[in-house]
């Protein structure tokens, strides 16, 4: 393959672009961007696509000459344009003059997903389903595992190679190891990480314990990896079969979840709704971030983390879109490229590089010790998983919190920390903490089931990514937050008083 592009290459260091400050429409905002894309190259074939996002899982790496289509095999990264993945399928496919298809293969069951969730990833793949028609790629949704249901499909359609997403969680990987000893042996398999501005394999080749480490090493390789994007264009090659239609509704409504936790309404899913919401966070909310974002009583933040979740945005096309803001909002900027890039990549690295990314074996030897050492604490509340659900303690912050995280889908990141370690503080052992932390941001959160998610509960109770602090009870040397230290930082009753958390009186289990 030919060596990275050296086209319009943008680091968080060397942002140079100008804001223009007046306001568009959101079509014109959207045709923007698409016209970036357009100008980077008129397709992928004209494009200098780096090498090292891809992953090549096959002895084989020609595409057989029986070949009548290629497929990409999507999972994590839910849209059509700015989706490396994507790009490299319609790669092959105009090199072999060949259809393209995508395939989303649907389980009826995943972890503690709630309808909410399964609602907001079928209704934004309803529209990555559109998109596609309109660019003559026929999209296919299919029921079960694709390490289950994907091989026989490939044979029956005369695949030549087959593209997947990489998700660095334990059960995506399981899919892609088990269709590696599945998929016919002269079918070429490859992964393709769209999802990070670096490949987490390229970032770093083993765990990286601090967020200084990863910002180190994810910015010695940014200018390289954080370039535009080429088009995803009108396929040339048609198929000479058509997809099983798809029934949306029973889509979602056939999933094994809690229906009782319904549709989030302040983010609705698919590209456009990301991208009208980007352009909100750049014309309002960026010059703000800087100073306002660890205030949950503020509107400071991108609220994109739905989108990111599922992929409906990319977040390199974000970074992009943001660095223009650079000279105007230069604080701004950089803090949000810290936590969109650097944090966000060290929770993939994290869960990739560790087995244990959601149980105590997961923690640094110190937090181990230190947890087990206190294990047997007496704790002052000690609450059920059912109680903390409905937001019955005593603390009204912590029931506000956990009552948007529940009537929203999401929580305020300066809150969720808090919201983590008195889970800790009010539970029999950090086990049961992790455990029961692990299920209310699966379950409740539109962004559950994400290594950000795993991530955050790990280092709330087993101080990943953190350092050792004094000893305490219950806590050990693992980093300890109180009510008090919460009122230095924002004003807690306007909180309690939008969300509503009131104070229960504690009863003591018998």
């Amino acid at each position: 393959m030919a060596p990275p592009t050296k086209k319009r290459k943008l680091s968080i260091a060397s942002g140079s672009f100008k804001n223009k400050t007046t306001k568009s429409s959101l079509a014109d905002f959207i045709n923007n961007v698409q016209k970036k894309r357009e100008v980077t190259a008129d397709s992928i074939l004209d494009f200098n696509f780096h090498k090292k996002r891809v992953r090549i899982f096959s002895q084989v790496q020609l595409v057989p000459d029986y070949c009548e289509g290629i497929v990409y095999w999507m999972s994590r990264d839910c849209r059509v344009q700015d989706n490396w993945a994507f790009l490299f399928a319609q790669k092959l496919a105009l090199k072999n003059q060949v259809p393209l298809h995508v395939c989303y293969c649907l389980v009826e069951k995943y972890l503690d997903a709630s309808l909410r969730q399964f609602h907001y990833l079928i209704k934004g793949l309803q529209k990555v389903a559109a998109e596609c028609k309109k660019l003559n790629i026929l999209f296919h949704l299919l029921e079960g595992s694709g390490d289950n249901v994907l091989p026989q499909w490939i044979i029956d359609h005369k695949i030549g190679a087959v593209v997947c997403d990489f998700n660095p969680l334990r059960i995506p990987t399981s899919w892609v190891e088990n269709a590696k000893n599945k998929f016919s042996q002269d079918v070429p398999f490859i992964q393709v990480d769209a999802h990070n501005i670096v490949p987490c394999w390229v970032a770093a080749d083993k765990q990286v314990h601090t967020i200084y480490s990863m910002r180190c090493k994810i910015n010695s390789k940014l200018e390289e990896y954080l370039t535009d994007f080429p088009p995803v264009i009108k396929h040339p090659y048609t198929s000479n079969f058509v997809p099983e239609p798809i029934d949306w509704d029973r889509a979602i409504e056939t999933r094994e979840a809690d229906k009782t936790v319904g549709p989030i309404e302040w983010a609705n899913p698919g590209y456009d709704e990301a991208m009208k919401t980007l352009k909100s966070f750049l014309e309002k909310r960026l010059k703000i971030y800087a100073d306002k974002r660890n205030d949950p009583t503020e509107d400071a933040l991108s609220n994109l983390s739905p989108w990111f979740h599922f992929g409906q945005i990319s977040a390199q096309r974000v970074a992009l879109c943001v660095q223009e803001y650079k000279l105007q909002y230069t604080e701004s900027v950089n803090a949000f490229l810290e936590v969109a890039i650097v944090r966000r990549e060290l929770t993939d690295n994290f869960c990739f590089y560790c087995e244990n990314y959601d149980n105590l074996k997961g923690a640094d030897n110190w937090a181990q010790k230190t947890l087990d050492k206190h294990r047997n604490d007496k704790r002052s509340y000690i609450y059920t998983l059912d109680q903390l659900s409905k937001a019955q303690t005593h603390d009204d912050l912590w029931n506000s919190a956990q009552l948007q995280l529940v009537n929203e889908g999401k929580m305020h990141g300066s809150i969720r920390m808090y919201w983590g370690k008195k889970i800790l503080e009010w539970t029999l052992s950090p086990d049961d903490a992790l455990k029961y932390a692990i299920y209310l941001n699966d379950h409740y959160s539109i962004d559950g089931r994400d290594p950000n998610g795993y991530a955050g509960c790990m280092r709330s109770i087993c101080g990943i990514h953190d350092t050792n602090f004094v000893e305490r009870a219950v806590f050990g040397q693992v980093r300890y937050m109180n009510y008090n230290g919460c009122k230095k930082k924002f004003n807690i009753d306007t909180f309690v008083e939008r969300y509503g958390g009131k104070k229960h009186k504690y009863i003591s289990a018998k």
